[in-house]
């Protein structure tokens, strides 16, 4: 069994920055992969980065992905993301999963692929 809990949502303005940190805990995250999914106000919840099982490996969606980084420390047990120049199209509840990954390479993608989830943090981005 692994906990997920995400930590470091707020109420910012366009333009700043947030790191998103969430903490695992209970059974190691080794052989997991884990990623950061998003679910704006009426809409579909959605991808926006993964991390392969020792951080080395990362795939961030297109729209984000020259302003959000994932990084991930197997040290302490730490998945983040980092968002810079926020807009108001980034209000959303965010989400950090895990799920087995079949190689060491392996970068999930699909919310189905995960198997443990946190229960989010909320992001506000004001005009």
């Amino acid at each position: 069994q692994v906990r997920l809990v995400e930590s470091g949502g707020g109420l910012v303005q366009t333009g700043a920055s947030l790191r998103l940190s969430c903490a695992a805990s209970g059974r190691g995250l080794s052989g997991y992969a884990m990623g950061w999914f998003r679910r704006a106000p009426g809409k579909e919840r959605e991808h926006v980065a993964s991390s392969n099982w020792n951080g080395d490996l990362t795939y961030v969606v297109h729209r984000v992905r020259d302003r959000f980084v994932i990084s991930r420390n197997n040290a302490n047990n730490t998945l983040i993301l980092q968002m810079n120049g926020l807009r108001p199209e980034d209000t959303a509840v965010y989400y950090c999963a895990a799920g087995p990954a079949s190689s060491i390479h392996s970068l999930l993608r699909s919310s189905h692929e995960y198997e443990y989830w946190g229960q989010g943090t909320q992001v506000t981005v004001s005009s």
